[in-house]
């Protein structure tokens, strides 16, 4: 009963000991407001915009089909060095074209080609910041513009702020790349952002055919007699800038983040030929830069094969074929040739036909893509628009296309033209023909004015085979002929003009222009500016 009652008030005691004071506080654990109040939840961090769906470097190649170079029009260069970069018209007339229109592209674009390559030179339009000036830029975007708008594709690059003129400023080596390094990619940085929104049908080239500090062709350091360490460090130049170009590009995101790159060997070389152990060096240490993307970049060669002796261009091209794939396509991207033609000079025109049909033909076949460099379509014939040379462009649509396809190839004949040429100085003169006319096949040269000029006031000369060569011809009337002398001039003109004779301005019209052949068929040409003139396009 005791021990009872002792275990009874201890418990009650224990119980009473355990209340807290008022001013005693509890650590509770698990504190639970009156009124909770949920803690925030962390914000997601937002997912990175889906890249657009863009085709690989491999389907542009296809997608692109035959291709066709403007050139010398936004690339020209060097002739007039104190030319204010921003007037945009006398540099794209400064070799000789007329100002592009789009009904060149339309033209194009219906014969059966399906994309542009566009060379541009920039560094003589740019200011001392290496802004590019914004005429400039209207301009090219506004070419750009005519080739896409045709439903073509296009290629804008860097073109003649490298090569072996000293007023190229991109050189393959690498005291150049670091002393340009900032400027090149703050103008691609520009060219970029004007054309970020463009779809897959733009296409950027960083750069054309750059050349080491020796200003050597072929191969790197070639103009040394082959300098292992000299060579070794344009190889690594070349690859720099083509990072340089992919990162500058890349970098500015949009379409950019996955739109096709072309980079360049050293100097566009393809390895071809058998004289130096070094020709395929140009192949063998090109690199493809690291990109963000896989299957966007294209890698590029230039080819000019003599075609006088078909045989041997056709193993030419093949072999050169053979050195493409085996150097470049392993390195993970196609091939384009985006500049062929021939060095040939004057070949016979089933020559060069041939050669259209084989080279289109077998690139073709093995997945690589062409671009023919200008001269289907040249001078005053674009601003018609018409083929110069309409049996090449028949030939090479065709050979991509099938021998089945029936191409749209306007000519000169399809109009009736006249040339107004306007004077401006003694002794200016105006091109009958600016080509090299060889005495087996040419005999003279004919033409038709719509006035007569007056007396003593225009005369005929021939530049024969060398300086000093020179033929003189008069006429009367509102026509003339002149039929060559080898005794004077050798075997062949180097170019044909009509020559005013007096100092104030004067101006005629042109009728028509021909060069007779031996066998006394005639061969209509067109006149063009030599220096001193212009010349206007009348079309009825």
């Amino acid at each position: 009963m005791r021990k009872a009652l002792f275990l009874y008030l201890l418990a009650a005691f224990m119980m009473v000991s355990c209340v807290p004071d008022e001013d005693t506080v509890i650590d509770d654990p698990d504190p639970v407001p009156e009124n909770p109040t949920p803690e925030p939840k962390p914000e997601p961090e937002p997912s990175p915009a889906p890249l657009p769906a863009f085709e690989t470097a491999y389907e542009a190649v296809q997608n692109m089909g035959v291709g066709w170079n403007l050139g010398n029009t936004l690339d020209a260069v060097w002739w007039t060095g104190g030319t204010d970069g921003r007037d945009w018209k006398a540099w794209e007339t400064g070799w000789g074209q007329p100002v592009t229109k789009p009904e060149l592209m339309t033209m194009m674009r219906d014969a059966g080609f399906g994309a542009i390559r566009v060379p541009a030179t920039w560094g003589v339009h740019m200011d001392a910041d290496g802004k590019v000036y914004d005429e400039w830029m209207n301009r090219v975007n506004e070419v750009v513009d005519y080739v896409i708008n045709a439903g073509m594709y296009c290629i804008l690059n860097v073109h003649h702020d490298t090569g072996a003129d000293e007023g190229a400023w991109l050189v393959a080596g690498p005291d150049a790349y670091s002393r340009e390094k900032e400027r090149f990619e703050g103008l691609w940085t520009q060219i970029a952002e004007r054309f970020k929104d463009y779809d897959q049908r733009l296409l950027f080239e960083g750069y054309n055919e750059m050349l080491d500090e020796s200003r050597s062709w072929c191969y790197a350091s070639m103009n040394l007699g082959y300098d292992a360490t000299a060579a070794a460090e344009a190889y690594q130049a070349i690859n720099d800038y083509a990072q340089s170009f992919v990162d500058a590009v890349r970098a500015t995101g949009g379409n950019n983040a996955v739109r096709n790159l072309v980079v360049n060997t050293y100097g566009s070389c393809n390895g071809v030929g058998d004289w130096s152990p070094y020709l395929p060096d140009p192949l063998k240490y090109m690199k493809k830069p690291v990109d963000s993307v896989e299957e966007h970049i294209l890698f590029q060669v230039h080819s000019y094969p003599m075609i006088d002796n078909l045989a041997s261009m056709e193993s030419e091209v093949s072999y050169m074929l053979d050195l493409l794939e085996a150097h470049l396509e392993p390195l993970g991207g196609p091939v384009i040739v985006g500049e062929w033609g021939t060095f040939s000079e004057n070949p016979p025109l089933e020559n060069y036909c041939h050669y259209a049909d084989y080279f289109v033909r077998n690139a073709k076949e093995r997945g690589i893509g062409t671009f023919h460099w200008m001269s289907i379509s040249d001078g005053i014939h674009r601003s018609i628009p018409v083929f110069s040379h309409p049996e090449i462009a028949e030939s090479i649509v065709k050979a991509w296309h099938g021998a089945g396809f029936t191409p749209e190839i306007p000519v000169l004949g399809d109009y009736d033209l006249s040339y107004k040429v306007t004077y401006n100085s003694l002794w200016s003169e105006l091109n009958l023909s600016s080509s090299t006319l060889y005495l087996d096949e040419y005999k003279g040269v004919t033409f038709e004015l719509e006035e007569t000029p007056p007396a003593g006031s225009l005369h005929i000369k021939v530049y024969g085979e060398s300086d000093g060569k020179e033929q003189f011809g008069d006429f009367e009337g509102a026509s003339g002929t002149l039929l060559f002398d080898p005794s004077i001039i050798g075997s062949k003109s180097q170019r044909v003009t009509l020559q005013y004779t007096r100092e104030d301005p004067f101006t005629i019209t042109v009728r028509r222009v021909a060069l007779i052949r031996t066998d006394d068929t005639e061969e209509e040409c067109s006149p063009s500016t030599f220096w001193g003139c212009t010349l206007e396009l009348i079309v009825s």
